[in-house]
């Protein structure tokens, strides 16, 4: 093999090991209705740290888009680096789906065990438990909105450390999310989430506008009137939801962008953001979690 060839094929091991090295498992047993111990069936967390000397003690989890059906890797890590710019730290969610043969609940189960897990080990990581938040675009939108009206305070008496801590997030941010299951829905991601014929009763429980109530967390919340997949009347009903709940919320609604902007360029750094990451970043500081 030629050295520069040799020289790659180490960098990119050295890479990977890199990459894989920061992710671990939610459920080291398995998780709860797991089909197989495939990589399908293993929901895990990958860890991004902010620089110590930035580092707010503040983490959300994030949850990619990809319409219950994959994951949209530009919602992933590039949020997680955009939030160590802030001094937060980000752990990015690799939930099960719909092609793995899951549906509702084992989403809700993934994103809540992640809250948990990022709460109970927080001094591992010198996080502050209770400055724990979740983000969400598109269908991980929707997954972030139903664990902010979904949450519990967790089991006292588990022998698991990690299911006694609250699965509640101390905030929500919600990129273009899809929100109901209703009139408004995408269609793709309803029938991943819920299968082909939900009873009007799930269908209900997973129309988040309609499960809000006064303990639902603050949200940041972001959508563009041009939007062709996800209708911008999903955010415009949880915000109209959080404010007769009487809970904070900024909306933002902008005229242009296609769906799945993301954070506006890829990779992270490679040229100008958004705006709603700024007003996010204003945002955040607002809420105590970045300086």
């Amino acid at each position: 093999m030629k050295p520069f060839a040799l020289l790659l094929l180490l960098a990119t091991t050295l890479s990977l090991s890199a990459q894989s090295s920061n992710s671990f498992a939610l459920w080291p047993e398995g998780a709860p209705g797991a089909l197989s111990n495939a990589d399908k069936d293993i929901p895990t967390l990958t860890v991004f740290l902010p620089d110590p000397a930035k580092a707010t003690g503040a983490a959300i989890v994030i949850c990619p888009g990809g319409g219950y059906g994959g994951l949209a890797q530009h919602e992933g890590k590039s949020y997680a680096l955009w939030l160590n710019e802030q001094g937060i730290a980000g752990f990015v969610l690799k939930y099960r789906l719909a092609p793995g043969g899951y549906h509702h609940p084992a989403m809700l189960q993934d994103a809540a065990r992640a809250v948990r897990t990022v709460r109970a080990r927080a001094g591992e990581w010198k996080l502050d438990p209770k400055r724990i938040g979740i983000i969400g675009s598109s269908a991980g939108g929707h997954l972030a909105s139903t664990l902010v009206t979904h949450f519990d305070a967790g089991k006292a008496d588990a022998a698991d450390a990690i299911e006694r801590a609250s699965s509640r997030p101390d905030l929500g941010i919600l990129c273009y999310p899809v929100i109901s299951m209703g009139e408004f829905t995408h269609d793709g991601s309803k029938k991943n989430l819920l299968g082909e014929n939900p009873s009007p009763e799930l269908v209900k429980d997973l129309s988040n506008e309609l499960q809000v109530t006064k303990e639902t967390p603050p949200c940041f919340i972001f959508h563009t009137v041009e939007d062709p997949v996800v209708p911008v009347e999903n955010a415009l009903l949880f915000a109209c939801a959080l404010r007769k709940a009487g809970v904070p919320f900024d909306l933002h609604i902008y005229e242009l962008g296609k769906h799945g902007i993301g954070l506006g360029s890829q990779p992270y750094g490679s040229g100008e953001q958004h705006p709603w990451t700024h007003d996010c970043e204003f945002w955040l500081k607002q809420r105590g979690f970045a300086k």
